[in-house]
């Protein structure tokens, strides 16, 4: 009996590694998404969700509370990364007709579609633990997301993606919510063109890359 207890207790237990990596807000509460780390993988989860052996029962701006067999435990983001996610979101400015101009820092470019494949299966991991994107509101609704903080050296920078821009749309596609951003990736995975638009410092900018 004290064995069968003692599993329980290890199975309902949260991971000594677990943590928080980012929260996507939104404008109710229960609109908001936690990335979870832990023993090597990393979760999206909502509200509700369970993840990790727990069910998570709040998310704040700064941190996600899960249950386990009925202990909260709380987990939290790092201090930089809390401070940044508190920290107001820059407001978009309205986008010029057409397509916006290029950056010359960040023009068009040509990358080989096997490495491409090869390095995402490598830098996803950092990818998610290192990229922190908050949403973009403008008179109650999502109109993008603000890309705070990038891995250096990252396929993300050499599609020409900076920190400090607000994505706002995918291959002519808005980005209006989370669930909008994760649902293009299976369509983006066959593609041979890849474009976007940012707002960087306010005004809009195109990136372009063509996979051969």
């Amino acid at each position: 009996m004290l064995c069968t207890l003692a599993l329980l207790a290890a199975l309902a237990a949260a991971p000594a590694d677990l943590a928080l990596l980012g929260v996507v807000t939104g404008e109710r509460p229960e609109s908001r998404v936690a990335i979870l780390r832990a023993q090597g993988r990393t979760r999206l989860v909502g509200l509700g969700e369970s993840a990790f052996g727990g069910r998570v029962v709040s998310i704040d701006v700064t941190s996600v509370t899960l249950d386990y067999a009925g202990e909260p435990l709380t987990v939290r983001l790092p201090a930089e990364a809390a401070a940044r996610a508190a920290a107001p979101a820059p407001t978009p400015a309205p986008t010029d007709a057409g397509k916006p101009p290029e950056d010359p820092a960040t023009p068009a470019r040509t990358l080989s579609r096997k490495t491409v494949e090869a390095r995402l299966s490598a830098e996803i991991p950092r990818i998610l633990a290192e990229t922190t994107i908050v949403p973009v509101t403008e008179d109650g609704r999502v109109v993008g997301f603000s890309v705070t903080r990038i891995p250096d050296g990252s396929l993300l920078g050499e599609a020409g993606l900076r920190a400090g821009d607000v994505l706002t749309r995918v291959n002519d596609v808005p980005i209006d919510s989370l669930a909008t951003l994760i649902g293009l990736w299976p369509k983006l995975q066959g593609a041979d063109h890849l474009s976007a638009v940012v707002l960087r410092n306010g005004h809009p900018v195109s990136l372009a890359v063509t996979l051969k």
